[in-house]
């Protein structure tokens, strides 16, 4: 099986958003790891510094076969988003998998104590960011197969897009709204071959909740307490099996939970 996703895989673009941490930089390894013989991958995040490291560490670990460009994106950045593409080196300009991962949380405040700054930048980097981006890159592969189509977009949502939380307000409207529009986007294209999925992860242990806390690591910490979160390689693997599959098949919405939770909610603790 893993001899058939690496040939699925083999000479694809794949670009990955949010690569320089977390999910986004354990897809970039395990899309390496898994077809390591062919592949380019574009990793975008705003710490470049980041990004060049683990672009060395994966041809390291993997030899060169991987080509990976590192390219500095703030996704919240709409200008930034919309001069992408034409800045792209030609050998990289065909995209053929898009991982939308880039996203944050800021706080746990309830209405109506939220602060607009953290509004804002929830929706420019989870919804407008992920739109811009899936805007920039879609017509790209539309053009494909004479115009019939082909690509992947791999849109990162959560269980807060599908039941909201005290004290997740604006992040779970942000979840939900990538979920509709989600949605929205593999009815649209359904006349053509580009495979819209949705991965919503449950509790997973990254500098999520670090950020969500603003830097504050001990209450970060107290989130995991007394249980196993699912880790960033856990939904990586999703990613890359999602992406691997028959390009018949399309695995279009999947939840995953740690074995202590039921839903954003219900969790069982030692």
């Amino acid at each position: 099986m893993a001899a058939a996703v690496s040939q699925r895989l083999a000479g694809k673009t794949v670009l990955i958003t949010g690569a320089s941490s977390g999910i986004g930089r354990s897809s970039a390894f395990e899309f390496a790891r898994t077809s390591p013989q062919n592949l380019k991958l574009i990793l975008t995040a705003r710490r470049i510094d980041s990004l060049n490291q683990i672009a060395a560490d994966i041809v390291k670990e993997v030899g060169s076969g991987v080509k990976v460009l590192p390219v500095q994106l703030d996704v919240s950045n709409a200008d930034e988003v919309r001069a992408f593409v034409g800045k792209l080196p030609a050998e990289f300009k065909e995209v053929d998998v898009l991982v939308n991962n880039a996203g944050l949380v800021r706080g746990v405040a309830k209405a109506p104590e939220i602060l607009e700054e953290d509004m804002d930048i929830m929706f420019k980097t989870n919804v407008t960011g992920l739109i811009n981006m899936t805007q920039a890159i879609l017509p790209i592969m539309l053009k494909r197969n004479n115009g019939a189509g082909a690509g992947d977009i791999i849109n990162i949502g959560s269980i807060a897009g599908r039941e909201p939380y005290i004290g997740g307000g604006i992040y779970c409207a942000t979840k939900a709204a990538v979920r509709s529009f989600t949605e929205s986007l593999r009815k649209e294209l359904i006349s053509k071959r580009v495979r819209v999925i949705s991965i919503d992860p449950g509790q997973v242990e990254t500098e999520f909740s670090v950020v969500r806390f603003y830097g504050d690591k001990s209450k970060a910490d107290a989130v995991y307490a007394g249980c196993e979160p699912l880790t960033p390689e856990d939904i990586a693997e999703t990613i890359v099996f999602v992406a691997g599959r028959r390009e018949n098949v399309v695995i279009a919405d999947t939840l995953l939970f740690p074995n202590h939770q039921a839903s954003a909610t219900i969790m069982h603790r030692k």
